[in-house]
Parts: C-alpha cells; structure tokens; sequence
C-alpha cells in the first residue's frame, strides 16, 4: 500500500511543482512508451546560480523516488563524473548534506566528502576548485 502514498504523493507534488517553481529550473516524470509517466522517476535541470561559478550552466539530474517515499528520501543522481565535492563519482548525490537551507551546488559541505579530487581542491586549492567548477559549467550550457 505504500507504492499507492508515494504515488500519491508524488502525483501531488507534481501539480504543485507545476503551478510555482522557481525560475530556471526543470523537474518532470520521465515519459513512458505508452505516453503515460513514471512519477517515480523525474529528469531536473538545476541553474547555477548567478554571481558564482556555476552561472551559466545547467545541470541535469535524476531523482529516483521509491515505494517509501516520502519516508525515504529520494536518490539524486548527476552524470557520472560530475565535480562536486558531495557528488560521488557515479554521480550519486551524498543526501546527508542537505537541509532546507542548503544550496546544493555552491556551498560543498566538507564534513561529507563524496568525492576525493574535488574535496581535495575545495579544501587545498579554491582558486583551482573554482576554475574546475567553471570548466564544468561550460559542458552544461542551457538546453534547447
């Protein structure tokens, strides 16, 4: 019966994601064959934010919701090598480092590294962390 409340749930949001989100960014249940949509699976586009190193990009993300949801928290997922100090290399987003105040992309949480190379510059070197960010956001440009 879970399966039922997190559809439910995400069927929801859903209407409401669609009535005021924030500008600039993308959340959508992926498409099925049948022109139906699974709501337990959504592709996103995150802006970055303006007057950091991320402005300019926008970067994609998966969210892959369970049948616990919303006692489970989703999995967030961006492309496999993707740089962030609390991204794992597969992409996978370190959850821990979250809370409603959080930005996601421009302030890394150093008590949770995920990821060795980006940490590593995050806490050693921020003026190559930085450029690093900024090559990245150049791969992600706004999507036609």
């Amino acid at each position: 019966m879970s399966g039922g409340i997190a559809r439910g749930r995400l069927a929801e949001e859903r209407k409401a994601w669609r009535k005021n989100h924030p500008h600039g960014y993308v959340a959508r249940p992926e498409g099925q064959p049948d022109g139906s949509v699974n709501l337990m699976r959504w592709q996103c586009t995150l802006p970055g934010k303006v007057g950091t190193g991320w402005e300019g990009g926008y970067f994609p993300l998966t969210i892959h919701f369970s049948e616990d949801y919303p006692s489970k928290p989703p999995k967030c997922k961006f492309p496999p090598g993707f740089f962030h100090p609390n991204v794992y290399p597969s992409g996978t987003v370190c959850l821990s480092i979250l809370d409603e105040d959080q930005e996601l992309l421009d302030a890394p949480n150093p008590a949770s590294p995920a990821q060795t190379e980006a940490y590593q510059l995050f806490i050693q070197d921020p003026e190559e962390y930085k450029k690093r960010v900024r090559q990245q956001t150049k791969l992600y440009p706004l999507p036609v």
